[in-house]
């Protein structure tokens, strides 16, 4: 990515703008945090419910205390343990922060990502993004700027294209009550590594759909594909179902040989749940774009990141 193209999303972004950054996890739509209506155009291009706070994505640890305050331990812990990378904290808010970020609530999603091209792009501008996924609500998230041309087409804002994207699913969102730790949302972090960072401290898990959700990826109802998204432990069984329709599978490890498969993609025939991740979203839009009448997609495994995979593709497949 050469600077000039930097420059020109700086200078965008700073005329309230919206443009599209890479990042680790997936590619965001961004906008500065301390402009209303540029934050308000996202909310417009995505058609995303105004109850769904946005992540503020920040330069450095230092600019943590302008967006944030009253920040628990554990919190600083675990910044310091992962930043920059795919963790999101949900902490109280400073009152400069903006409810059409936070939906009205009194906290703010906070991370910094580990990707070279956004982290200069923050440097550039001078003040922190908003930036979730850049697709159409509920549609798959986006891992290159292709996939973002898929979902926006000719709406697309300028975009950075940084490549593929490293993790290829969202952060892991962590927030902090009177009680301890939460876990909002599974992530490219795993709750196993988050316990080890805050040396043994449990996690606990509230990852549920809620009316007005604290932390982005709670709604019941996220990254589906156009197609109808099954999400099974019996592929096989499904497969005979589906007799006569058009049918994609999207397995881990496993190659399946009925004949009525029209379309299949094994994430990661070593079984690498890390090379899975990196490759689910991508393989979504791939097999959304066949034309298929049902995406059979496997359960991974309840562990590590296959938590993280099987929250996306059970909110793919809800109704």
């Amino acid at each position: 990515m050469s600077s000039p193209d930097i420059l020109k999303a700086a200078k965008l972004l700073q005329e309230g703008k919206v443009v599209v950054m890479p990042t680790e996890t997936v590619y965001g739509l961004a906008a500065n945090i301390y402009d209303a209506a540029a934050i308000r155009a996202i909310f417009e291009l995505k058609g995303r419910p105004s109850n769904n706070p946005l992540i503020v994505h920040i330069k450095s640890f230092e600019v943590l205390q302008e967006v944030a305050k009253n920040i628990p331990e554990a919190a600083l812990k675990l910044a310091r343990h992962f930043w920059p990378g795919p963790l999101t904290l949900v902490l109280e808010k400073q009152d400069t922060i903006l409810d059409v970020i936070t939906a009205g609530g009194s906290t703010v999603a906070v991370r910094m990502p580990n990707h070279p091209i956004a982290l200069a792009l923050l440097q550039e501008t001078g003040f922190p993004l908003a930036a979730p996924s850049a697709n159409p609500s509920n549609y798959i998230s986006p891992t290159s700027a292709e996939n973002v041309r898929k979902g926006f087409g000719d709406r697309a804002p300028f975009i950075l294209d940084g490549g593929p994207c490293e993790k290829g699913i969202e952060s892991t969102v962590v927030g902090f009550k009177s009680d301890g730790v939460y876990l909002y949302r599974h992530g490219a972090i795993t709750k196993e590594a988050l316990e080890t960072a805050l040396e043994g401290l449990e996690v606990q898990t509230l990852t549920n759909e809620t009316a007005s959700p604290a932390s982005p990826g709670m709604l019941l109802k996220h990254y589906s594909p156009r197609a109808k998204l099954i999400h099974t432990t019996d592929v096989e069984q499904q497969l005979h179902q589906a007799q006569g329709k058009q049918v994609g599978v999207l397995s881990f490890r496993t190659h399946y040989s009925q004949p009525n498969i029209a379309h299949q993609l094994t994430l990661s025939p070593s079984g690498k749940l890390e090379e899975a991740a990196q490759g689910l979203f991508n393989a979504l839009y791939e097999l959304d774009a066949k034309g298929l009448d049902i995406i059979l997609a496997e359960v991974f495994p309840e562990e590590g990141l296959g938590l993280a995979i099987n929250d996306r593709l059970r909110r793919a497949a809800a109704e």
